[in-house]
């Protein structure tokens, strides 16, 4: 708030909408506690600050006390010296307060930087711990607006609201002080007089706000109806309907009521100016009226440089006392902002690091799935009691009708959520009592939705592996069946590859990720659907990738390819959240049950096309 204080802002902003008024946050001492908890570390400059606040606004008020001893002493009393003297303690007290402020802004902002960089990180920690199911179900921009506008807000907060309340407080004090030493009889009149000047300038700021608002309503109705009919699909849909008398009709009326609120808005705003001016007039006159009556029925010792003082310190009371006034507005918008970003602060971490994590010396990849429950709701049972076994270097696919759980039960390994039922164990030991990171690091999958960042070939690749050479690069990429790919492009291993990797095919990503999780070397690998919505030459070259790697680590694949099925060591097929079948190829397809209507309406599609190639 350093910056201009006692100047009044307009009424934009100053009124609260329905919806925060319906929303009004319960502001309880443990939420005061708890917003003053980030600025305790800083209570040094904010210490500071304050005494600079106090200094600023005692020599911001100094001028309008200098002026009356200007016009007194130096014009009234003829001494040009003293005149001098005055007007250059002045302009060296007004250059002096001019600098406090700089020192003010510039610790101000320092501390609201610092106190939202803390929140920033503390809320991208807390994210990051946040298990999948709170991605899922929480809208992404939500998220996105705790993280920046929200937090930005709260340094908004610092730098105005609650600086704000103490400069503008301070002022008042400094100010009435200042008054009253001069004269109580119109000092007392000036206190009357300030409060009565805000009542009329909020009823024209609040009419003003609610034109606002309305005029805010009607150019959304506008673009409303410019997105639905100027686009390619509605311009196509009104012409084959022949509704554009229609639509012009109904924009032409939108229209009108928007230039009917528009010219309201304007003139509310010039009579808004009409009522400001008048109103901050009728103060001084009549301290000018009462002063000088005193002066010339009364005999009253009050100089002509008592009455401009008071008449300037009045002009400076206005701004800081309309601010005050407003400060509830200010103040809701505040803790509303500090709820937000509490709310998310306190949603629980589901999938956390164990206290006394587990972490084995030797890794196998060995997986078993004892008794697994899982559900998003209670109501719908995800996983129903699955259990398998997976041994080192053998392989499993996981087959199964689309909704079945094949995705959810890969995603309880790595603990991207976890059971609400039984055990998952990883080489022998129940993933809640392992190492998070150490479990994750073991672990590699390839889904079906790859992920690419806005980088090189090279960043996306060691995002695995930071410090991996050259010849591991090379190696992990030839596995991959990508190697060839990257030698044929101007730029090698430097090529960008664009938002989300949309500068490359769908096989090329998939084979790109496939090597970036081959980098990790991990103990497990599970290939999640790695081949599904690709062209048969980029899914050839996926599997050529595929095959040579089940044969040599513990893998899990989920699959509608038919060799890469009959490549796994054991089929377990899965339908509504329950492990029906198990067994080879040739045993479940004579069973006549899951197995062989899938085998009957999807991997003999895919036979086909292997034959083909």
């Amino acid at each position: 708030m350093s910056g201009p204080r006692g100047r009044m802002g307009g009424p934009g902003g100053r009124f609260l909408t329905e919806e925060e008024k319906a929303n009004q946050p319960k502001v309880t001492w443990s939420l005061i506690k708890r917003i003053f908890s980030y600025l305790a570390p800083y209570w040094k400059q904010m210490t500071l600050v304050l005494l600079l606040i106090i200094l600023s606004s005692f020599f911001s008020l100094l001028p309008a006390i200098l002026t009356g001893k200007i016009i007194d002493e130096g014009l009234i009393g003829r001494n040009l010296d003293i005149l001098i003297r005055l007007i250059i303690l002045s302009l060296a007290v007004t250059l002096g307060a001019n600098l406090i402020g700089v020192a003010e802004d510039y610790l101000n902002s320092w501390i609201a930087e610092h106190i939202t960089y803390d929140m920033r990180n503390k809320m991208f920690q807390h994210l990051q711990k946040m298990s999948q199911r709170f991605f899922t179900t929480n809208n992404q921009g939500d998220i996105i607006t705790r993280m920046t506008s929200d937090i930005s807000g709260v340094q908004q907060i610092i730098t105005n609201t609650f600086t704000s309340i103490l400069s503008n407080t301070i002022t008042l004090i400094v100010a009435l002080i200042a008054m009253y030493q001069k004269n109580w009889i119109l000092a007392t009149l000036g206190v009357i007089i300030v409060p009565l000047f805000t009542i009329p300038t909020r009823k024209a700021g609040e009419t003003r706000w609610n034109l606002t608002q309305e005029s805010q309503a009607c150019n959304d109705e506008i673009n409303g109806i410019l997105n639905e009919t100027l686009s390619v699909s509605g311009q196509n849909l009104v012409k084959l309907f022949g509704k554009e008398e229609y639509e012009f009709k109904r924009y032409e009326s939108v229209n009108q009521r928007m230039i009917n609120l528009n010219i309201k808005e304007r003139m509310a705003g010039r009579w808004f100016r009409v009522v400001i001016t008048t109103f901050a007039s009728i103060g001084p006159m009549l301290l000018y009226l009462v002063g000088g009556i005193l002066m010339m029925k009364y005999n009253s010792d009050i100089t002509v440089g008592d009455i401009t003082v008071l008449v300037s310190l009045l002009g400076r009371m206005y701004g800081p006392v309309n601010s005050l006034l407003n400060i509830q507005v200010d103040w809701i918008r505040s803790m509303a902002l500090f709820t937000r970003i509490f709310d998310y602060y306190d949603m629980p971490i589901e999938v956390d690091n164990p206290k006394n994590p587990i972490i084995p010396n030797h890794v196998t990849g060995r997986v078993e799935f004892d008794h697994v429950f899982f559900y998003y709701d209670k109501e719908r049972l995800i996983l129903d009691d699955v259990n398998f076994n997976l041994d080192s270097k053998h392989s499993v696919a996981i087959v199964g009708p689309s909704g079945s759980g094949k995705s959810t039960l890969i995603n309880l390994i790595p603990r991207l959520y976890d059971v609400t039922g039984g055990e998952v164990k990883f080489d022998g030991i129940d993933v809640r009592k392992l190492d998070l990171a150490w479990l994750r690091s073991n672990i590699g999958i390839v889904s079906q939705e790859t992920y690419l960042f806005n980088g090189t070939i090279r960043d996306n690749l060691l995002y695995a592996k930071p410090d991996a050479t050259e010849e591991d690069l090379i190696e992990a990429c030839k596995q991959a069946n990508i190697y060839d790919f990257i030698q044929e492009q101007p730029d090698g291993f430097e090529s960008m590859v664009g938002n989300r990797g949309l500068k490359l095919s769908g096989g090329e990503k998939q084979r790109l990720s496939i090597a970036r999780v081959l980098l990790k070397n991990p103990a497990l690998l599970i290939f999640d659907e790695a081949t599904s919505a690709l062209d048969s030459i980029s899914e050839k070259k996926i599997q050529d990738a595929i095959d040579p790697l089940i044969e040599t680590r513990t893998s899990i694949l989920i699959a509608h390819r038919l060799s890469t099925i009959l490549a796994a060591d054991e089929i377990l097929v899965l339908k509504d959240g329950k492990i029906v079948e198990k067994g080879q190829h040739k045993d479940l397809v004579k069973q006549g049950g899951v197995y062989t209507e899938l085998y009957e309406t999807q991997f003999s599609k895919a036979l086909e096309i292997d034959n083909q190639e």
